[in-house]
């Protein structure tokens, strides 16, 4: 039999060790990162590298893993070129052209009617690729860095772009689009969704073809080009310079993975696209992979194009550290530029020649007229 001083003194040991331990636990769960709280502050929960996808080609790779892969889709005989971004290790900037739209000259320099080297270059261009409809379309509203070039249409397909460079897609005035949480500077519209949920949409497979821009000798068989989200987040590009209908387009987007997509610009002279090998900081660089029958070099955005067209960046090597511009204040009513910088607690940027690293171990407007292009 115990007695009562020897059970006493066992309890209070017990309590003791109880209380070590219980503050032991909660120290070490308060210094396990939630994924609720990474994402906000635009971090990751994860660091595994990007990998391969059977079927597509990678065309340049970082520490994060793949960048941009492409892969050729044959649809009703027509080939599609595919070119996809991957949301982790790429980010994508906006910029108006040197005649549309009308209102490109309010745009600040780091969105001009060419790359900017002095802000982009440092990131590293990865990417290029043509945008929508010219303004005379009534295709769509376009906002960048926060101007206003266009009023956007409710319905329009939408993509939308934060400080970040991050991307979302849907239809402007859509419940839940943008997402909350998600910030959006710069916006791009073209026309009604051609893909949603993963399906083509009724309209994209309409007979009425006229809906979807003004082909050339009004012929709806003509070269095009368009836009997806796949179920990841990454970003789709899809374009064919062999002449095809809408609904082919709408096909080559769900083949390519799409579950939202739009169509970008139409006919001949306009679908270009170009990515690196690797990440190009100066304006002596190349397109290593062409978009196929376009009848110009992607490095004509490089020189100033008539049209707008989307530039897309690589992320820093390091997995804490990200590319950011300051953001639209919606108190300030002038232009604000939106220049890149490194961001990320003990990140650094030391050279145009080398990489990030960390020093740390751990208004809606309404359309009437038939969009002509």
């Amino acid at each position: 039999m115990h007695s009562p001083l020897g059970f006493a003194r066992f309890r209070r040991h017990f309590l003791a060790l109880l209380t070590v331990f219980s503050a032991t636990f909660v120290s070490f769960v308060a210094d396990i990162p939630s994924a609720t709280s990474a994402l906000s502050s635009g971090g990751t929960t994860s660091t595994t590298p990007e990998v391969r996808q059977a079927g597509w080609t990678a065309v340049n790779v970082s520490s994060r893993g793949v960048m941009v892969d492409y892969r050729d889709l044959n649809v009703s005989g027509a080939v599609f070129r595919a070119i996809r971004l991957r949301a982790r290790s790429t980010l994508l900037r906006w910029h108006v052209g040197s005649t549309d739209p009308n209102a490109w000259a309010l745009a600040p320099a780091d969105a001009a009617p060419r790359i900017n080297w002095s802000t982009e270059g440092p990131a590293g261009v990865v990417a290029a690729f043509n945008g929508a409809f010219k303004q005379s379309a009534h295709a769509g509203g376009a906002v960048v860095d926060g101007v206003v070039m266009i009023h956007l249409v409710v319905g329009f397909m939408t993509i939308a772009l934060d400080r970040a460079g991050h991307w979302e897609m849907g239809a402007w005035g859509a419940k839940n689009f943008p997402t909350r949480g998600f910030h959006p500077i710069s916006y791009r519209q073209n026309l009604t969704p051609m893909v949603l949920n993963g399906a083509i949409t009724p309209g994209a497979s309409s007979s009425n073809w006229r809906q979807w821009g003004s082909p050339l000798n009004n012929n709806p068989l003509t070269a095009r080009t368009g836009l997806g989200v796949d179920a990841n987040g990454n970003l789709i590009y899809v374009a064919t310079t062999t002449s095809v209908m809408p609904v082919s387009l709408a096909r080559a987007l769900v083949r390519a993975g799409a579950v939202t997509g739009m169509e970008l610009d139409i006919n001949p002279f306009w679908p270009i696209a170009g990515v690196s090998a690797q990440p190009l900081r100066t304006s002596s660089g190349q397109f290593a992979l062409q978009l196929p029958g376009s009848q110009h070099n992607a490095s004509i955005y490089d020189n100033g194009w008539q049209r707008d067209f989307f530039v897309a960046l690589a992320e820093p090597n390091s997995w804490i550290c990200s590319w950011q511009s300051a953001g639209v204040l919606s108190t300030v009513h002038h232009v604000q530029p939106q220049p890149l910088r490194i961001a990320g607690r003990g990140c650094r940027w030391s050279s145009p020649t080398s990489t990030p690293t960390s020093t740390t171990t751990t208004t809606t407007a309404t359309t009437s007229t038939a969009p002509t292009n």
